[in-house]
């Protein structure tokens, strides 16, 4: 089982062995974001490619994230960026999605 850590700055990190190593997504959100940028220069996740690649409709991937249809939309959109817990969410889904969907649906 994977451990991972979100820092106060905003970075995912895997912690194994008592050390945390940085958490490179498995494929980029929408540019190349360097590990450790700050959240305020990093691309923000592209929702609907995380949710295509993991086969959902909006109203799947908002159940499953427990936010509100319209939230999906509005990100999708480019309305309104995803913030805070719900953008490193989004981090880890891009990177281990079925963990995190597992974790979720346990919840």
């Amino acid at each position: 089982m994977q451990r991972l850590r979100l820092k106060a700055d905003g970075r995912i990190v895997e912690l194994r062995d008592g050390q945390e190593f940085p958490l490179a997504p498995a494929m980029p959100f929408t540019a190349s974001v360097p590990v450790g940028a700050p959240v305020e220069t990093a691309a923000p996740p592209a929702v609907r490619d995380l949710r295509r690649r993991a086969r959902l409709t909006q109203q799947q991937f908002a159940a499953r994230l427990g936010v509100p249809v319209e939230t999906i939309r509005n990100w999708e959109q480019g309305k309104r960026m995803p913030r805070g817990p719900a953008r490193a969410l989004l981090a880890v889904i891009a990177h281990a999605p079925d963990t995190v969907f597992a974790a979720l649906a346990r919840a």
